[in-house]
Order: structure tokens, then sequence, then C-alpha cells
């Protein structure tokens, strides 16, 4: 949660009926992603009316997918569902999810048939780039979901111990494998507040993805060199012909500058590729704890913090 106080008391209403006609023990781990409203005080005040919560504030915003790993470290059931605050991931989906849980999968997500209350741009720049990131990984993400799903106790003890400090979670969740089923539903719009991803923050997010699961950014350009050598190569013979031909001086001025400029953006493009990855790499090898912890509710002391 970050910044979600007006529609806390709205979840708990829906969530508390779904896990209690589980009939299954539950634990409730809220994480406080550096919010500055008044979500930390709402959480603590329904805490006392919820025993089975437990409240985890982060010494700032850190992001949704490094709050989201805090969250799963902190969690102890034998299955565990990650769900944003806003509501639109129904709560009542969780039932089904268990239902296919204990047919044997090991991940069920939940996948958006329709995407209410967003731009046309959004929903077709969402559906582009995970048809393009499927294409330059070596394995497929789900499209059209998110991170509401439900994970096993196995699955959450593996992706707590990926090291990587850029977390794109949804390719972690693809890329851990195991046995895997899908649930549809139309995704409502937002209970209340309103949404933290600006498109600014979605292109950033599209280049964490893209820079930690694929290579082919690096690769391509590999290839473009051989192209445009090629082309060089068959321009030049186009001009020696003329030359022996005609007889013909070809003027040079604009050709040159044109060239110039050309080669000079792509070898701007290529070391703006090459300084995504450097970046990356050098947030990487710092080896900064990925969260710190301000203060925790409900947790017992062996649990683990300040990761």
């Amino acid at each position: 949660m970050r910044n979600e106080a007006p529609i806390i008391d709205a979840l708990f209403v829906r969530l508390i009926p779904v896990l209690t006609g589980l009939r299954m023990s539950y634990e409730i781990i809220c994480i406080d992603d550096g919010s500055t409203d008044a979500t930390l005080e709402e959480l603590l005040r329904s805490r006392a009316q919820y025993p089975a919560m437990r409240v985890l504030s982060l010494s700032r915003n850190f992001g949704k997918d490094v709050a989201l790993s805090a969250g799963l470290e902190h969690s102890r059931g034998a299955a565990v569902v990650p769900i944003d605050a806003d509501l639109q991931d129904p709560p009542e989906l969780i039932e089904p999810m268990v239902a296919k849980w204990r047919e044997g999968f090991d991940i069920v997500y939940a996948t958006r048939d329709r995407r209410a209350g967003e731009s046309l741009l959004k929903r077709a720049s969402a559906r582009y780039f995970y048809r393009i990131f499927d294409r330059i990984t070596d394995f497929p993400v789900p499209h059209d979901t998110g991170d509401f799903r439900l994970l096993d106790r196995r699955v959450v003890d593996v992706l707590v111990r990926l090291p990587e400090r850029t977390r794109f979670m949804k390719g972690l969740f693809a890329w851990v494998g195991f046995r895997q089923a899908a649930i549809t539903f139309d995704r409502p719009e937002r209970g209340g507040g309103a949404s933290k991803w600006s498109y600014w923050r979605l292109w950033n997010f599209a280049l964490d993805a893209v820079t930690s699961f694929s290579s082919m950014p690096l690769k391509v350009w590999s290839y473009l060199g051989v192209v445009i050598s090629l082309c060089a190569f068959l321009y030049a013979l186009f001009l020696a012909g003329l030359k022996i031909v005609r007889g013909i001086d070809v003027p040079g001025y604009a050709s040159i500058m044109v060239a110039v400029l050309f080669f000079g953006g792509v070898q701007l493009i290529s070391l703006g590729v090459i300084g995504e990855y450097l970046a990356r790499t050098y947030n990487e090898v710092k080896g900064r704890p990925l969260y710190l912890v301000r203060d925790r509710w409900g947790f017992d002391d062996e649990d683990p913090a300040d990761r």
C-alpha cells in the first residue's frame, strides 16, 4: 500500500469474509511502502479490529516490486496471495485460486479479460510491451496479468532467495516455472484513490523488465552494425561506379552531413543501451539491502527484518 488510506476500510470489508469462508488459518500482511497520508494510522486502527493483520512499515518508498518482495519474505503460510489494496484485484477470486491450488497447481494467476478505467493508450502499450517481451526472452510471461496470484510455499521460498535488486516480479513469477494455471476476470475500476503509475514510471518499469531478463538490446547493435556496414559498402561501390563509368563527381557535403548525424545518433543510442545495463550492474554490485523496515506490528521475533 502507498497512500491508500481512503480505501482501507472497503478493502477489509470484502477481504475478511472471503478469508473466513475458506475455513483455513490465515494472516494478512500489509506493506506500507512509504505512504505520506494516513495509510499507516488507518492500518493500525484496523489491526485492533482484525487480529490476523500484520503491518510492515518500510523506511521510505522502495517501489511496488520491492514492497511485494518484503511481503513474500515475511509471509509464513502454505500459500501466499499478493493483492493490491485498490480493489482492482477482487478478493473474491482468492477462493477459486485456492481450489486450483488444492488440485496441485503451484501458481494460480488471474488474467484480465477487460481493464475498466484505463485509457486506450495504456491498454495498447501494455499489450504490445508483453508481446515484445515474449519475443526477446526465453520464457513467456502471461499477458494481461498482474501480481495478483496464488503462490505455493515452495515457490515463495525460491523467490525470496533470488538475489537481484532490480526486481520485475511478473518476470520472476514466470521464470521460476512450476505448475501454473490461470483464472480470468473482468478488472474493475479502482475502488478509491488514484493510480501512482505515470507514463514515465511505466517507461522505466519497462526498461527494468527488459534489461533484467534479456540481453537482446545489447546484441541487436551487432546486427545493426553489420547491416549499416553493408549499406555503406554498397553505397561506396555505387559512387565508384558513377565515377568510373560516367566520370561524374557526386557532390558530397549534404550526404556527408547526413551520414555523420545518422551514425552519431546510432552511436549515442548504442551507448545509452550499454549505459542502462551498466547502471543496473552498478546497483547490483553495491549490495545494499533490498529494503529497510522502519517498524512492524504483529510479527514474531524470529521473522526476518531489515533484509
